[in-house]
């Protein structure tokens, strides 16, 4: 399915991030021998080039005016490619939007014959996609979570077995049509084709996660600008995903409000002395800004200790909208207890502390893999969804994949990708 140009150091790929508070995208060369390996990633590649703008014309993910958004992706792609060298045919695009909602469920069959055989397999998935896609919703994601013949656990590969009866665990991933249908158009007026669609959250966090985390059970909360998701993996599969329409923005216009500086300072104040612990020297510590309206030169003072007031309520509820979330889910017990924070607003000074005493479970903040030997500028939590579009692209696993040839906005979507998913079980 990677149909992009190709390298001389091998198959190239592009990844792109529309977020609320940049756009990102990230070319690279699956090598062989290439130094840059995530985890879970049986692909080395090497980073050809990378490119990030400020985000327009989006809010909480959804795209609210076109041109302004196609501005900013077209900046973000001419700057990787330009690095690169290369020019790209398609992308891989991560999905944020739509009210994405998770489902698990078991489809069956009957084993006509008594052998399991490919065909019964896809009669199944043709079922699974069927009931996702009720209630006019789209199907951006599929993965299995296990196979079992007459009830029994089937392991990773039933074909051959004997049964009379399989049942795939699934878990899908939907989306309301129109916003998905929008960030599509907005790619392909890029001048660029679709490869495949992938859930951000699931993306973060094979970027922030080890394999052996998500074979644990782990739940990942990424903290953009606009959306906070969160991502559960138990047994090593992903089982669930949920986003908020809340996120560090809404932290900058609370310091915007609260000591009534322009939005730009606000967001500067808030990278530079954000903090969510309680230091002694944080009452002491002041800082000068300048106030909205007033001429230029006039100062206004505060403290850290100030500025924490300001930033701890609102972060203490979008963990708490999570936690909500995480108990409506039922899935809790199953992924563990285990919590790692990502996404640009985790960086806030005291946030994994902060998170865990809220949760009262162990955070941990996490960024790219240090360890996958990842450009610095990358290796930051911002990027997290970008770089885990890697692994995922790699594996396919889940990935619904679109035909360019024929029209993306036609109503045999699902249709289209049916034979592509039977490949990826």
């Amino acid at each position: 399915m990677m149909r992009s140009a190709r390298h001389a150091g091998g198959q190239v790929i592009g990844l792109l991030d529309i977020g609320t508070s940049k756009v990102a995208c990230l070319i690279v060369a699956l090598e062989p021998r290439g130094p840059s390996i995530l985890a879970g990633m049986n692909t080395a590649f090497r980073v050809l080039g990378f490119g990030h703008q400020r985000s327009r014309g989006l809010k909480a993910g959804v795209i609210t005016g076109l041109a302004e958004a196609e501005a900013a992706v077209r900046t973000t792609v001419d700057q990787a490619e330009r690095m690169a060298g290369v020019t790209l045919d398609d992308v891989y695009v991560s999905v944020a939007c739509g009210r994405m909602k998770s489902d698990v469920f078991a489809a069956n069959a009957d084993v006509d014959g008594g052998v399991v055989a490919r065909r019964h397999i896809n009669r199944v998935l043709d079922g699974a996609r069927a009931y996702a896609e009720r209630d006019g919703r789209m199907l951006i994601h599929m993965n299995r979570v296990g196979y079992r013949l007459d009830g029994a656990p089937g392991g990773g590969d039933p074909r051959g077995l004997a049964a009379e009866k399989l049942t795939v665990d699934l878990h899908t991933v939907t989306a309301d049509e129109a916003p998905v249908r929008n960030l599509m158009t907005l790619v392909e007026r890029c001048y660029l084709g679709v490869a495949g669609l992938v859930v951000a959250p699931y993306a973060s966090a094979l970027a922030a996660t080890s394999t052996e985390e998500r074979r644990l059970g782990v739940t990942v909360i990424d903290i953009g600008g606009g959306v906070t998701s969160l991502a559960l993996f138990a047994d090593g599969r992903f089982v669930h995903t949920d986003t908020i329409p809340v996120g560090g923005h809404h932290l900058t216009f609370d310091i915007a409000r609260g000591l009534q500086t322009p939005l730009a300072h606000a967001e500067r104040i808030k990278a530079l002395y954000g903090t969510l612990s309680t230091a002694p020297s944080d009452g002491r510590e002041a800082f000068s800004y300048p106030l909205a309206g007033d001429d230029e030169g006039v100062l206004s003072k505060t403290t850290k200790a100030d500025l924490s007031e300001i930033l701890r309520p609102r972060l203490a509820s979008i963990v708490g909208l999570i936690d909500e979330r995480l108990e409506q889910c039922g899935l809790r017990e199953w992924a563990g207890q285990r919590v790692v924070l990502t996404g640009g607003t985790s960086q806030l000074v005291g946030c994994g502390a902060f998170a865990a005493n809220l949760l009262g479970a162990p955070v941990r903040v996490s960024a790219p893999d240090a360890a996958a030997a990842l450009p610095a500028a990358i290796s930051m939590p911002p990027f997290s969804a970008v770089a885990g579009l890697v692994a995922a692209a790699t594996s396919g696993e889940g990935i619904v994949a679109i035909d360019q040839e024929r029209d993306t906005l036609g109503q045999s979507y699902l249709g289209r990708v049916g034979s592509w998913l039977r490949e990826g079980f």
